[in-house]
């Protein structure tokens, strides 16, 4: 049986984190990165306290998922203003390739290019580089070695295999050219990078294995931003529902309001809980664990919108103002789950995984872990 309790480490890393996050990244820090979405002062002391490079190999030894997610979730739950995600793939990625990350502000691309561009890019507005993956059709970097970019769909639901040899893992910077909007729906500053001129990495299918596992990497720590969106979200709808009064009582003793935050509440613990079958799955090298981080970041997609969905219309009218720091999380509970194509492309990704492991005779329930 897995047991998820954190370590001693985790704990300190947890305690230094949310100290850390409640003096640089209150709800007013927050306001005041937008729209952009960028506190350089967070990021300088997130750089402090070691982000990026504690994603990287310490005598040989890589990182463990387990406590990045950690990290993840804590700044998901202060909506921090500052690329870590992205950061500790890119740095994880560079460091599988056996590339030095620098002390440059390298984000990562979770979706293949498209005639030379890398769409929808995290935090590229205010990256010095960028890394994606650039390839034709055949390439496979999404979800494992052998699939095409589009999860599956044209590869191992009819019967093609891809070798990822179409394909190529490229950073662009400094100074690579990028279109974003001026203001997005929850701040982040996310913008469409041109590739032209880029610095090929690797290619063929060592390439797309290590894009592949990137990629998972970026889903598992997403996903455990969007559980600490969610918590902290639902926790200021309970807050309010115990001292907002109406007929004498708290809103909360009402069975209608009531029975919300507690649904919202277990698919927020469900989510934390798949968030750490996941981490543990790609620390462990398990063969479930592509499909368990689309599985993470979906259902963490799902209970942030619903958590934090239940918690603005706990507010009431409140709730949709911008004094209110509800709307805050309900906005970036909404935008963090569509960067990856939302929750049907996760889904189909799932489902990819499973029908390509049943096509090739694996048994998706072997070396869990579990008794």
């Amino acid at each position: 049986m897995m047991d998820f309790a954190l370590s001693s480490e985790q704990l300190d890393l947890r305690a230094g984190l949310t100290a850390l996050f409640a003096d640089h990244s209150t709800p007013a820090r927050v306001r005041a990165a937008e729209p952009l979405g960028f506190d350089p002062a967070l990021w300088a002391v997130l750089g402090g306290f070691g982000f990026p490079h504690l994603a990287g190999s310490r005598d040989g030894t890589p990182a463990r998922l387990a406590e990045l997610v950690v990290a993840a979730q804590d700044a998901g739950a202060c909506l921090a203003s500052a690329p870590l995600v992205e950061t500790l793939v890119a740095t994880r990625l560079l460091d599988r390739l056996g590339v030095a990350a620098g002390d440059d502000l390298v984000t990562f691309s979770p979706r293949p290019a498209m005639a030379g561009v890398a769409r929808t890019v995290p935090w590229a507005a205010v990256a010095d580089r960028v890394i994606a993956w650039d390839g034709s059709p055949d390439g496979s970097p999404d979800g494992s070695p052998d699939r095409s970019p589009d999860g599956g769909r044209n590869g191992a639901q009819d019967g093609r295999r891809h070798d990822g040899a179409g394909g190529r893992i490229v950073i662009a910077g400094p100074g690579h050219d990028v279109e974003r909007p001026k203001q997005t729906l929850a701040a982040l500053a996310i913008g469409h990078a041109d590739l032209t001129g880029a610095t090929v990495l690797a290619e063929g299918p060592a390439a797309a294995t290590a894009f592949a596992e990137a990629r998972a990497d970026w889903q598992i720590l997403t996903a455990a931003t969007l559980a600490g969106v969610a918590a902290a979200g639902l926790h200021l709808g309970v807050q309010y529902a115990k001292t907002r009064h109406q007929f004498g009582q708290p809103i909360g003793a009402f069975q209608a309001l009531a029975h919300q935050l507690a649904d919202a509440a277990a698919l927020v613990d469900g989510a934390q809980l798949l968030v750490q079958e996941a981490a543990w799955a790609a620390d462990t090298g398990n063969p479930r664990r592509h499909g368990l981080a689309a599985m993470a970041v979906a259902f963490a997609g799902r209970a942030a919108r619903q958590a934090t969905d239940r918690s603005l219309h706990a507010h009431g009218g409140y709730g949709y103002t911008l004094e209110y720091d509800i709307q805050l999380y309900f906005r970036r509970a909404k935008a963090l789950s569509l960067l990856s194509g939302g929750e049907p492309a996760a889904v189909d990704a799932v489902v990819a995984l499973a029908l390509a492991d049943t096509d090739s005779g694996t048994d998706t329930d072997t070396d869990t872990g579990r008794r």
